[in-house]
């Protein structure tokens, strides 16, 4: 089995990992999330990373809306490995994930860091190591018109030549991950079974935001 983008093999990783919940952010297996971290016990998390396997695994809370310090949590994330980072003269941690893999959460561990940690099962989910095919039945006719109606509808602009140049699989993640759906519409995407998939929900998404009347909530994606 290959290393996931080139940055470790499925035999190297880790089963215990240290995990970020953290509403609406989207990581997917070799996409790139930037993060700004400051919160003390995360910046204790980068730390202890960046020591050893520079990996951490995103995660979103079941309730979006939560303010406890610990809240529930989805069960399925993505782990990133820590590719660029740097700091900032007041002590935040500017750093980027590139995703490896998805996971599924085992158990959570008790505390003994600051930070939560949990034992991460990537079997399931081992295909997210091979090179990716391109998705059977994506249709790029399917997607444009609804994206150029989505992005008008947000007031976003796109650069179409760089989309009709892109990959399959670039294309369908970023889009996934820069478009501002819902936290269970971006957990759905995540979970998603592979890369056909992702994109048949992608364009249900952007063709349901478009068909929503202003002025009333989008249905979310259960």
């Amino acid at each position: 089995m290959s290393a996931s983008a080139g940055l470790i093999g499925f035999d190297e990783l880790p089963s215990i990992l240290p995990v970020f919940p953290l509403s609406g952010a989207l990581l997917l297996p070799r996409g790139r999330l930037p993060l700004n971290i400051f919160e003390p016990r995360y910046l204790a998390m980068v730390r202890d990373a960046m020591a050893g396997h520079r990996l951490i695994g995103m995660v979103q809370p079941l309730d979006s809306h939560s303010r406890e310090a610990e809240p529930a949590i989805f069960q399925v994330g993505c782990a990133g490995k820590i590719t660029a980072f740097s700091e900032t003269g007041d002590g935040r941690f500017m750093i980027t994930l590139t995703g490896i893999g998805r996971f599924r959460i085992a158990t959570e561990l008790a505390r003994v860091t600051p930070y939560r940690q949990v034992v991460a099962d990537f079997a399931a989910y081992a295909a997210d190591f091979d090179p990716p095919p391109e998705p059977s039945g994506f249709e790029r006719s399917r997607l444009y018109p609804v994206l150029r109606s989505y992005l008008e509808l947000h007031g976003l602009n796109a650069d179409w030549q760089a989309i009709e140049r892109a990959p399959a699989e670039p294309l369908v993640n970023a889009l996934a991950m820069i478009c501002p759906f819902s936290p269970a519409e971006k957990q759905a995407l995540l979970e998603a079974e592979d890369l056909s998939a992702r994109a048949d929900a992608m364009i249900t998404l952007l063709g349901m935001a478009v068909a929503a009347r202003p002025g009333e909530p989008e249905t979310p994606l259960q």
